[in-house]
């Protein structure tokens, strides 16, 4: 089997070897630009920026990654809308597409794990692996720790609490987390008053417009 197919295999997320010579050539060339961004100084603003827009499918205005980050192909495979904010230590395993939308946040050591493979040991010792995309919508907020398995779509809004393991897709607006992450209430009205626990928003007269005065009573 020739090298386009094997990359054909790949991005359709069927069985491909991922010890395949020209692939593990194109890798390199992807990870050592994820080398010069991981060196980068804290004021080589606009050169890190650069980089981003070389190492990416798509990076959106205003995105931010905390180096170090890691990324199985540098992030060649990964779409990042704007104001994208990913904290210290993201690791991307981006052997296919991973989708992520306008303004959303990662904290620290988030995991998004693209590639996976077969059960059958004969499979894995011949280097077999398949690839499943992953999507997550537009200001998600995913804790600090959380593990996103192959596969997986978030919805738009969402948060995901820290160290949780998303092994099925979340719908838009709920708040999830837990080993697996399931889903634990939807954003409401709640939301509007207290940013946390029992903390509430500091009065605001636009606010008392828009929501009236029950929103604080």
């Amino acid at each position: 089997m020739g090298f386009n197919d094997e990359r054909k295999r790949m991005n359709e997320g069927e069985l491909y070897r991922s010890n395949d010579a020209e692939i593990l050539k194109e890798q390199l060339q992807c990870v050592e630009k994820l080398y010069d961004y991981n060196v980068t100084r804290p004021s080589e603003k606009q050169k890190r920026k650069g980089l981003l827009k070389e190492m990416f499918a798509v990076i959106g205005d205003g995105c931010h990654i905390e180096p170090p980050f890691h990324a199985n192909w540098g992030g060649k495979y990964v779409h990042f809308g704007k104001g994208v904010y990913a904290n210290f230590n993201l690791t991307l395993v981006d052997d296919v597409e991973i989708y992520v939308g306008d303004y959303t946040m990662m904290g620290p050591n988030v995991t998004i794990i693209t590639g996976t493979h077969p059960i059958l040991p004969e499979l894995r010792k011949e280097a077999y692996q398949f690839n499943l995309p992953v999507y997550i919508g537009e200001n998600v907020w995913i804790g600090a720790g959380t593990i996103i398995l192959p596969g997986i779509t978030i919805g738009d809004n969402s948060v995901i609490g820290a160290g949780s393991i998303v092994t099925k897709d979340i719908p838009k607006n709920v708040v999830a987390y837990g080993q697996p992450c399931t889903i634990k209430r939807e954003i409401n009205d709640h939301d509007k008053i207290y940013y946390y626990k029992e903390k509430s928003k500091v009065f605001n007269i636009f606010d008392f417009f828009i929501y009236g005065l029950n929103t604080y009573y």
